[in-house]
């Protein structure tokens, strides 16, 4: 599995988007520095995804969900690819028996599929949104977030050099 964590809030992210001429599309802005976070960790080989939303970032939450997902994979051992976060190297960090934690090289974000998963999140789930609570963002969060669990196949393809543009071979054709 490649782990994650990534922060969501109510600032918007401007994205392209299509209106029929000659009508010119408005987004508004947010300048709130509101946040959640969500540790993810993605499989590939598998199509699958644990994800967790909280409020901070920090070694608890890493250790809270390890062991999420020590939980939802108890039989199985899983090798961990996480970056250098100081959360990820912690001494108070608590492994799970059936984890084992690998560090990517510094500086390697393109390495972990799991960034394509956040990309993935961000342009289908939040373009041009702009959000007035954050209890709004954490609900985008747990509609998205599922939706993308739930498409093995598009998180398969996120590790097997896919461009990551569809959530799956399904969706691509319903766009026309």
């Amino acid at each position: 599995m490649f782990q994650d964590e990534a922060r969501f809030g109510r600032m918007v992210r401007i994205r392209r988007c299509w209106s029929p001429a000659p009508a010119r599309p408005t987004v508004a802005n947010g300048y709130e520095r509101e946040f959640v976070h969500v540790y993810g960790a993605v499989s590939p080989l598998q199509g699958e995804m644990d994800w967790m939303i909280c409020r901070e970032m920090n070694t608890e939450r890493m250790s809270c969900f390890l062991e999420q997902v020590r939980a939802a994979h108890p039989d199985d051992f899983i090798l961990m690819v996480v970056d250098g976060a100081s959360s990820h190297k912690a001494k108070e960090l608590r492994r799970p028996e059936n984890i084992h934690l690998v560090a990517l090289p510094p500086y390697a974000p393109e390495l972990n599929p799991q960034e394509h998963v956040w990309d993935e999140l961000r342009e289908k789930e939040f373009p041009n949104r702009v959000f007035n609570e954050l209890s709004a963002v954490v609900s985008q969060l747990e509609h998205g977030l599922p939706r993308m669990s739930a498409d093995r196949a598009g998180l398969q393809g996120l590790g097997l050099g896919a461009t990551g543009n569809t959530y799956s071979v399904e969706s691509t054709a319903n766009k026309g």
